[in-house]
């Protein structure tokens, strides 16, 4: 048997080793990277976010009147007197975008604008 050996022909001289200049970030360095990614971040979604939302026609009103709160009336009393079908919340929900209410919180003397009786 016969044994065979393979070598390389040529080997690449070494050169001295200098270490490579890499990035390094201070701390500071690092907020100034994250804050300029955030705000291209925001001004993206804001720019691709603004998209107008509209039809040809324009919309009809709905028809409300105006209902003054009484002593210990509260938005639910009112909600269930206007709605003869039972579903409360949702006249509830209507009442509340109707008059930007921030909470169902009423005060007497309070003047609510609220959708036509369902007669």
């Amino acid at each position: 048997m016969s044994t065979l050996s393979i070598s390389p022909a040529f080997v690449a001289p070494r050169f001295s080793r200098t270490p490579q200049a890499t990035v390094r970030l201070t701390r500071r360095g690092r907020v100034v990277v994250f804050l300029a990614a955030m705000a291209l971040l925001l001004l993206s979604a804001f720019f691709l976010g603004s998209v107008a939302v509209g039809s040809e026609t324009p919309g009809q009103a709905q028809p409300t009147e105006i209902v003054m709160v009484g002593t210990g009336d509260t938005l639910w009393g009112i909600a269930a007197e206007l709605n003869a079908d039972g579903d409360v919340r949702s006249t509830m929900r209507t009442i509340e975008r109707l008059n930007a209410l921030d909470s169902v919180a009423l005060s007497a003397g309070q003047k609510l604008r609220v959708p036509v009786r369902d007669d």
